[in-house]
């Protein structure tokens, strides 16, 4: 005869013949999973039946982790944003010159993607259908107008090339950056130390002045 504690976190195998229940998940594993089916499918695609079978536990199952799904969007996006807005926060990115603030900041952009990259991945596909997508867009729309702060600071100090239009040069390297997401491949031959240092070369040779 099953035990309580057996009978309350399993149920019957599904038509795979997969056990159904609640494994042993934290809530970040949950969150990891959700992520990347949020990736694959969209996040409005994305329903809780969905979430539990490639989870592997009860739809039930999941609200012993979160409340909703909302919940788990923004958690993921708080992991994406909490990243981002911390490079800000460090000392480095408001003394010293203007453009050496500028590298720091985009390389630590750079070092973000690569190590949160599902999670700022979903950040970048947002629609702004909900509250949370909405809250988050202009959380990132404020974390692109201090970059392109620093880009004017620099353009403004004559570290920075003035001839190109300052509004083309940060989005040239925003684009840059957040390209990152769609080809970069984490653990492959091309590391993030590597990546980082070949971005920064290619956008600052080409972005300081003339001798």
């Amino acid at each position: 005869m099953p035990s309580p504690t057996s009978s309350a976190t399993s149920s019957p195998s599904g038509a795979n013949g997969t056990r159904r229940g609640r494994p042993g998940y934290d809530q970040q594993t949950v969150l990891n999973i959700a992520v990347d089916v949020f990736n694959r499918h969209g996040y409005e695609a994305t329903s809780m039946g969905i979430l539990a079978e490639n989870l592997g536990i009860t739809k039930s199952a999941i609200y012993h982790h979160v409340p909703s799904k909302g919940d788990l969007l923004r958690l993921a996006l708080e992991n994406a944003l909490g990243g981002l807005e911390g490079i800000l926060d460090d000392p480095q990115a408001s003394s010293g010159p203007a453009d050496a603030r500028l590298e720091f900041v985009l390389r630590g952009t750079i070092k973000v993607l690569t190590e949160r990259l599902p999670f700022v991945t979903l950040l970048l596909r947002l629609r702004g259908n909900t509250e949370v997508e909405r809250d988050a867009m202009e959380r990132r729309r404020q974390f692109d107008r201090r970059v392109a702060e620093l880009v004017d600071a620099a353009r403004s100090e004559g570290s920075l090339r003035s001839d190109i239009d300052p509004r083309t040069t940060t989005r040239l390297l925003f684009g840059t950056i957040n390209s990152i997401v769609e080809w970069y491949k984490p653990g492959g031959s091309l590391s993030a130390e590597k990546l980082a240092d070949d971005i920064i070369s290619m956008m600052f040779d080409g972005l300081h002045g003339k001798p």
